[in-house]
């Protein structure tokens, strides 16, 4: 979720809330919305990606000696 702020940057949110608190997770500030959408697309494709490396990718990238 993005929202503009009052300084004119942008700042993308977590979609879900904290139980607690019932505020949203901030997730960076950005000063432009495409520079935010494009932080929005590269956190998707690590959380279906592995975060920092799958198994596969680690195995591969392994030195063998």
């Amino acid at each position: 979720m993005i929202r503009r702020l009052p300084s004119g940057q942008y700042r993308l949110y977590s979609k879900s809330r904290d139980p607690r608190t019932g505020k949203r997770r901030s997730l960076g500030t950005f000063p432009t919305r495409a520079a935010a959408e494009r932080h929005e697309r590269a956190i998707q494709f690590f959380k279906r990606h592995g975060g920092r490396g799958s198994a596969l990718t680690r195995a591969l990238s392994r030195r063998r000696t």
